[in-house]
């Protein structure tokens, strides 16, 4: 698989899916729009993974990219990893067993219109070891120049419901073997009301088996959870990676 260099560093902030009612009281104090965020405290993602020991056991420096299914309870369905540059083994296994269902992680689940619901997130986390010390970031995109310059990004989010017709991801059917991993990159724009104005397939590995045609056929339904800056949503045009695994 293709390796992605990333020089950054900070943002700190599937068929089933969870069902949860929300009281009106809850629904008047949340906002239109809110991204999946990581949250804070002893729970979150950022403070869970342990980078002191990841030094110990010989980790440089190293980033991984992520997606993961969050429900509107904040629990976390499923996980993904993928582009990691060259030696994140060890970091790559501590973002998987601190997203697994055994640590049960919590994050702040998405909103829009004003009532929680299912959506992706998107993370990249770095590791670096400066004067032997670790310094651990989390930015909730995986755009390339919005790495590159470490900004406070939030990248847009597809959800499930409330009129988005997105399902989730869809292993393609016509691949030459269910073992096969796959990557797909949309470029897409989507306005500052999540509604997705364009999409185009820009790049697939490995191609001509149908990653293509799945990540077109499943994002060119899809409503999203605007693109935030600033603690504002926003329009933007980014590349989305697309992971599909058996």
């Amino acid at each position: 698989m293709r390796v992605l260099a990333i020089l950054a560093l900070v943002l700190i902030i599937d068929p089933v899916w969870s069902q949860v009612d929300v009281s009106s009281s809850q629904t008047a104090k949340l906002p239109m729009y809110r991204p999946v965020l990581l949250g804070a405290g002893r729970g979150s993602l950022i403070n869970r993974i342990d980078a002191a020991d990841l030094i110990r056991k010989g980790q440089k420096d190293a980033a991984i990219m992520f997606s993961c299914s969050v429900k509107k309870d904040g629990s976390v369905l499923s996980i993904s990893t993928y582009r990691g540059t060259p030696d994140s083994k060890l970091l790559e296994q501590e973002v998987h067993k601190n997203l697994s269902a055994a640590a049960n992680p919590k994050f702040v689940p998405a909103v829009y219109n004003h009532l929680p619901v299912d959506a992706i997130y998107y993370g990249t986390v770095t590791f670096r070891v400066i004067d032997g010390k670790p310094r651990l970031r989390i930015f909730s995109n995986q755009d390339r120049e919005e790495l590159k310059k470490e900004s406070d990004f939030i990248g847009p989010q597809p959800f499930v419901g409330r009129g988005s017709k997105f399902e989730g991801l869809h292993y393609p059917n016509d691949a030459v073997t269910s073992e096969l991993s796959g990557i797909v990159d949309l470029a897409m724009k989507v306005d500052a009301t999540g509604a997705l104005k364009e999409l185009k397939v820009v790049d697939e590995y490995p191609p001509l088996v149908g990653f293509r045609r799945a990540a077109a056929e499943d994002f060119r339904v899809a409503s999203f959870i605007p693109a935030f800056r600033d603690g504002k949503p926003v329009e933007c045009s980014i590349t989305l990676p697309v992971y599909y695994e058996p």
